[in-house]
Protein backbone atom coordinates (compact mmCIF):
# COMPACT_ATOMS: atom_id res chain seq x y z
CA UNK A 1 0.00 0.00 0.00
CA UNK A 2 1.45 3.47 -1.05
CA UNK A 3 0.84 6.05 1.43
CA UNK A 4 2.22 9.34 0.35
CA UNK A 5 2.64 12.60 2.49
CA UNK A 6 2.83 15.79 1.85
CA UNK A 7 5.82 17.76 2.88
CA UNK A 8 5.17 21.41 0.83
CA UNK A 9 5.42 24.67 2.40
CA UNK A 10 1.80 24.70 4.00
CA UNK A 11 1.60 21.16 4.93
CA UNK A 12 4.93 21.68 7.08
CA UNK A 13 3.70 24.28 8.70
CA UNK A 14 0.27 22.70 9.64
CA UNK A 15 2.21 19.57 11.09
CA UNK A 16 3.60 16.97 8.44
CA UNK A 17 6.58 16.22 9.99
CA UNK A 18 4.60 15.03 12.72
CA UNK A 19 2.27 13.03 10.99
CA UNK A 20 5.46 11.29 9.22
CA UNK A 21 6.99 10.41 12.83
CA UNK A 22 3.41 9.16 13.97
CA UNK A 23 2.72 7.03 10.66
CA UNK A 24 6.52 5.98 10.76
CA UNK A 25 6.09 4.63 14.13
CA UNK A 26 2.09 2.96 13.95
CA UNK A 27 3.84 1.38 11.05
CA UNK A 28 6.39 -0.23 12.82
CA UNK A 29 4.46 -1.03 15.60
CA UNK A 30 2.20 -3.15 13.79
CA UNK A 31 4.79 -4.96 11.96
CA UNK A 32 3.21 -3.48 8.48
CA UNK A 33 6.61 -2.11 6.93
CA UNK A 34 6.94 -4.76 4.11
CA UNK A 35 2.80 -3.85 3.49
CA UNK A 36 3.29 -0.24 3.84
CA UNK A 37 5.14 2.22 1.73
CA UNK A 38 5.43 5.78 3.20
CA UNK A 39 6.56 8.17 0.77
CA UNK A 40 6.92 12.02 1.30
CA UNK A 41 5.98 14.34 -1.87
CA UNK A 42 5.70 18.18 -2.57
CA UNK A 43 2.11 19.90 -2.81
CA UNK A 44 -0.68 17.93 -3.15
CA UNK A 45 -2.63 20.55 -4.74
CA UNK A 46 -5.37 20.79 -1.84
CA UNK A 47 -3.37 23.49 0.70
CA UNK A 48 -6.43 25.14 2.03
CA UNK A 49 -7.67 21.69 4.02
CA UNK A 50 -4.69 20.60 6.68
CA UNK A 51 -1.92 18.15 5.53
CA UNK A 52 -2.67 16.11 2.32
CA UNK A 53 -2.37 12.57 2.38
CA UNK A 54 -3.04 10.08 -0.33
CA UNK A 55 -3.62 6.25 0.12
CA UNK A 56 -3.53 4.28 -3.07
CA UNK A 57 -4.35 7.28 -5.15
CA UNK A 58 -6.97 8.87 -2.84
CA UNK A 59 -6.45 12.20 -1.17
CA UNK A 60 -7.23 12.79 3.10
CA UNK A 61 -6.91 16.18 4.55
CA UNK A 62 -5.25 15.11 8.30
CA UNK A 63 -4.38 16.48 11.34
CA UNK A 64 -1.53 15.43 13.37
CA UNK A 65 -4.04 14.97 16.30
CA UNK A 66 -6.19 12.35 13.67
CA UNK A 67 -3.52 10.40 12.84
CA UNK A 68 -4.08 7.13 15.10
CA UNK A 69 -7.52 7.15 13.97
CA UNK A 70 -6.66 7.76 10.62
CA UNK A 71 -4.32 4.58 10.73
CA UNK A 72 -6.53 2.64 12.03
CA UNK A 73 -9.39 3.22 9.75
CA UNK A 74 -8.06 4.21 6.39
CA UNK A 75 -4.13 2.31 6.28
CA UNK A 76 -4.96 -1.09 9.05
CA UNK A 77 -8.37 -1.29 8.14
CA UNK A 78 -7.73 -1.89 4.81
CA UNK A 79 -4.76 -4.56 4.96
Amino acid sequence: MKVTICIGSACHLKGSREIISKLQKLVDENGLSDKVDLNGAFCSGNCDHGVCVTVEGELYSLKPEDTEEFFENEIKGRL
